[in-house]
């Protein structure tokens, strides 16, 4: 039978490689993740195993591009 991937395991990525999709240290991938309402909450596989889902990743990076263009174009 092999290895059995569930689609979590496809559909999910580990901090660090959640920090390089988003273009941030993983330092500041926890941090954001305890301290931001906004960001996407870590979801904990094991005592040692925390992903985050990719769309919620893109998600929220594509907001925060969004908020940052709509900023941009209205000055202050």
């Amino acid at each position: 039978m092999g290895r059995s991937m569930n689609t979590q395991e496809t559909n999910s990525v580990r901090p660090r490689q959640a920090a390089q999709f988003l273009g941030i240290g993983e330092s500041t991938l926890w941090r954001w993740a305890k301290e931001r309402a906004d960001f996407p909450p870590p979801i904990k596989l094991g005592p040692r195993t925390t992903v985050w889902k990719i769309a919620s990743l893109a998600a929220f990076r594509d907001a925060q591009a969004g908020a940052a263009s709509s900023a941009a174009g209205h000055p202050r």
